[in-house]
């Protein structure tokens, strides 16, 4: 593996100005490509503290074995030639947003003297026209066969056509009327082709003047006494308007625009994009790609923040479509919009926008949705996005080849006996120590076997309002496998039954927790690992194998060892470990949020006279906490509806004594505070020391 140390540029040798690097393995491939503001900044980065780099930026410096780069004038030059050895060389350490060939889409072969229409998958060809795409290839075909009444142009193949041109008859399209039969001299080829014609026009958004044509057409039959035509006439605009309403109107003034969301999680981003033409969303598609997580020019390590990946979409995919179109029509501006609607704007927005600009010939806006039926539609959007990574994430989970995969990985990975078939992991939750819980999650065989979950009372740090995190993953680890201890089936006699001692398990039946996990997780670090890894051998326990999940970088830690362990990132035993430890957190969160919502309606406030359970529920949900509701003020408790004057003094009274109860807290009210605190704390803390573990909705 090569030392990046080695391959390091001279200090002071690399340029300030905007440029494009490579780097390159050993065997002279290129293995990535990036575009900087400042080349010196930007690569500096990558050599300053191999350690604090993220997994896979630090997997591809160390891949690499040389680095080069290109000068250029104008960040807009970067992007462009950033986008170009992209498509040239195809980095493996560079996400691609490759197009989804699994899209249908509806194609016109206008290249033809009989163009004909056809439901199309694959890379474009030139002298067609595309359509598209759409989610499902029934879709298309259900429009078509609509629009066949109002434009009877060809679909069959080239074989049919000459095979029907030769005995001069032609199919059942052509006797049904679907067809205008160019095959037979029906129509002429010029006749035909203004069919298409007319029929490329609906498809890209002028449909009002062909649906106004049909209506004029119908009434002047009418009127000369051709009921025939007109009836015929009539179905046809009938046709056209239920093809219409499968593309229903989601922007109002006609707007040509693309809508692009992101849903994205450590491992995985998932893109969707609506194409809305006149108003009315004309295709979609979407993918799921690894997360790239390589250094962005904003220096911005927030994980919300979708910059980056924003302006990577943006030049790959239009760069993609814009090639497509010019090889197919010799015009790459019909593929893109005026208007991209995007979650967030890029770093380089203006400089994106021109390069945008020149490839459709005219400008283009990058804007973010703020109100109206645009950010509805983002939403939607959205929405979209985030069902696609929960798809696909369900789609890993429950297939059994893969989970048996993961499975074995983690095995292979942290050298365990046995492949870990009942997985279980513990994680804290908390809001500055107070609500102290504790969840406990079960996984056998790679699926979450939820009557097994447990949720935890934590005993908190007595007086000081803290939460050591540590203490109380030891903690919930003692009072586990405790109950591992008191469940797990005695030896049995020489006579074969159950000694003395265990009366309940006197039918032979194992308690829920009589067998131990393979592997017992923590949500943390080494820290955390030590503590559960002492506790279980404090009671004896060493057929237990424990790890930590560390959130920042993912790393695996054992306890003892120095180092961590780094799973592959797109693999799927890292995979498996975060869905267990982020149920874990989804599980410790919902009781803690049911237990602070629980500690505020069940305190003081019902003792105030004339405040129900409705009212209490708004004060609740309008301030938050106790705590904010004891600092408001009159007027401000007020503001909730059906809160008068008089219940919001009383209300203050009970919250902070008699002493100026409407002004706020009195003076010496802190004294007052903490025994209201300790009021509200009582049941939980009493809970706590006497080992009280909630099952489900229940407690024992």
């Amino acid at each position: 593996m090569p030392d990046p140390a080695s391959y390091r540029p001279a200090p002071g040798s690399i340029p300030v100005d905007p440029g494009v690097y490579k780097f390159r393995d050993v065997h002279g491939r290129v293995i990535y490509v990036g575009k900087a503001k400042s080349l010196r900044s930007r690569l500096n980065s990558y050599f300053a503290d191999i350690l604090a780099l993220h997994p896979r930026t630090r997997q591809m410096v160390t891949t690499a074995a040389s680095v080069e780069w290109t000068v250029v004038s104008t960040e807009v030059e970067a992007l462009q030639l950033e986008y170009n050895w992209i498509k040239e060389f195809d980095p493996r350490f560079n996400v691609r947003y490759r197009d989804d060939k699994s899209y249908p889409m509806l194609a016109v072969s206008i290249g033809e003297q009989y163009p004909r229409l056809f439901v199309y998958r694959g890379a474009r060809r030139k002298g067609v026209r595309y359509f598209g795409p759409y989610a499902h290839a029934w879709a298309i075909r259900e429009t078509l066969d609509l629009l066949l009444r109002v434009f009877p142009a060809r679909t069959c193949s080239n074989g049919v056509f000459k095979r029907h041109r030769q005995i001069d008859r032609p199919c059942l399209l052509g006797y049904i009327d679907k067809c205008s039969a160019p095959c037979i001299g029906r129509v002429s080829a010029d006749e035909h082709r203004a069919i298409v014609d007319d029929f490329c026009d609906f498809l890209s958004g002028r449909t009002d003047r062909l649906i106004r044509q049909l209506d004029v057409r119908m009434r002047e039959a009418a009127e000369a006494l051709d009921f025939e035509n007109a009836a015929r006439l009539r179905d046809d605009l009938s046709a056209l308007r239920r093809a219409l309403e499968k593309q229903a109107v989601v922007l109002g003034d006609g707007t040509n625009a693309d809508v692009v969301a992101f849903a994205r999680d450590d491992l995985e981003v998932a893109v969707q994009v609506f194409h809305v033409r006149g108003g009315r969303v004309r295709g979609q598609r979407g993918w799921v790609v690894e997360a790239a997580d390589l250094p962005d020019d904003t220096g911005d390590d927030d994980p919300d923040d979708l910059s980056a990946v924003v302006e990577q979409f943006l030049t790959q995919f239009y760069g993609e479509q814009a090639a497509h179109a010019e090889a197919a029509d010799g015009a790459g501006s019909g593929a893109i919009p005026r208007e991209i609607l995007v979650p967030q704007l890029p770093p380089d927005a203006a400089e994106v926008e021109r390069w945008l600009g020149t490839l459709r010939g005219s400008s283009v806006v990058l804007r973010v949705p703020k109100r109206g039926d645009k950010k509805a539609l983002a939403e939607t959007v959205a929405r979209n996005a985030s069902e696609a990574l929960n798809q696909h994430k369900l789609k890993r989970a429950g297939d059994l080849t893969t989970r048996s995969a993961a499975l074995q990985g983690i095995q292979e990975a942290l050298d365990l006996d046995s492949a870990p078939l009942r997985i279980e992991c513990i994680d804290i939750s908390h809001v500055q120590g107070t609500d102290v819980v504790g969840s406990l999650v079960v996984f056998e065989d790679g699926l979450p076997r939820r009557s097994d979950y447990r949720r935890y009372a934590i005993k908190e740090a007595a007086g000081d309002g803290r939460s050591d995190d540590v203490a109380s993953i030891a903690e919930v680890t003692r009072r586990r496998f405790r109950h591992y201890a008191a469940d797990r089936i005695t030896v049995p006699s020489e006579s074969g039954a159950p000694k003395a001692d265990d009366p309940e398990k006197a039918g032979g039946k194992p308690g829920r927790f009589a067998y131990p996990p393979n592997l017992f997780v923590v949500d943390g670090g080494p820290p955390q690992v030590a503590a559960a890894a002492a506790v279980l051998d404090e009671l004896g326990i060493t057929d237990v194998a424990v790890a930590g999940l560390a959130k920042r970088l993912e790393e695996v830690w054992l306890p003892g060892e120095p180092d961590p362990v780094i799973l592959p990132r797109t693999g799927d035993s890292l995979f498996l470990l975060q869905r267990i430890r982020d149920e874990a957190h989804r599980f410790a969160i919902d009781y803690h949020r049911s237990k602070r919502s629980k500690r505020m309606t069940s305190s003081t406030l019902d003792a105030v006279p004339g405040l129900g359970e409705a009212r209490r529920t708004a004060l609740v949900s309008r301030f938050g906490s106790v705590e904010l509701l004891r600092k408001a003020s009159i007027e401000d408790i007020t503001s909730v509806p059906g809160i008068g004057e008089t219940t919001a003094r009383a209300v203050l009274t009970a919250l902070n004594g008699p002493a100026d109860g409407m002004n706020g807290a009195p003076d010496g009210g802190h004294d007052t505070v903490r025994s209201a605190d300790e009021d509200l704390r009582q049941p939980e803390v009493a809970g706590s020391a006497n080992g009280t573990v909630v099952r489900g909705t229940g407690t024992q």
